[in-house]
């Protein structure tokens, strides 16, 4: 259904956004940044959040720039969320919490700008197991 997606959050300081996330292996599209206004960190393929300062995310929203977001994202294994959170925390990220429960591990880091990201891994094989009881039960 959907080709893209674009998450706006806003930032107080664009060049501690840029650190921080290149910090963490990320990358940005240029092509899309405005060093005065916006950054675009990519996220994934098609997945993007417009790092916006806070007069130019006012101008998409009703309720102004002072709200926090919480972004949750996948990670390909256990190891790769806490290489992401040790990272962020690192880069100058907080440590929000850690959640095990075996077949899925989580860690909450928040940015510098409050925004709370955070890092999922679910074992394949239980998310195949979650994803057909599902489907048995709306047939049923």
């Amino acid at each position: 259904m959907h080709q893209l997606i674009f998450v706006h959050l806003p930032v107080s300081d664009l060049p501690r956004s840029r650190r921080f996330f290149t910090a963490l292996g990320y990358r940005f599209n240029d092509e899309f940044c405005d060093p005065e206004r916006a950054l675009c960190l990519v996220l994934g393929g098609n997945i993007y959040a417009m790092l916006l300062k806070p007069e130019c995310y006012a101008s998409f929203t009703r309720t102004g720039a002072g709200h926090a977001a919480v972004l949750a994202v996948s990670a390909d294994s256990r190891e790769h969320v806490d290489r992401l959170a040790d990272a962020a925390i690192a880069a100058g990220g907080t440590e929000v919490r850690v959640q095990d429960q075996g077949f899925m591990y989580g860690r909450s880091y928040a940015d510098p700008d409050g925004h709370v990201w955070e890092l999922m891994w679910m074992d394949p094989l239980a998310a195949a197991g979650a994803s057909a009881r599902r489907s048995s039960t709306a047939t049923a």
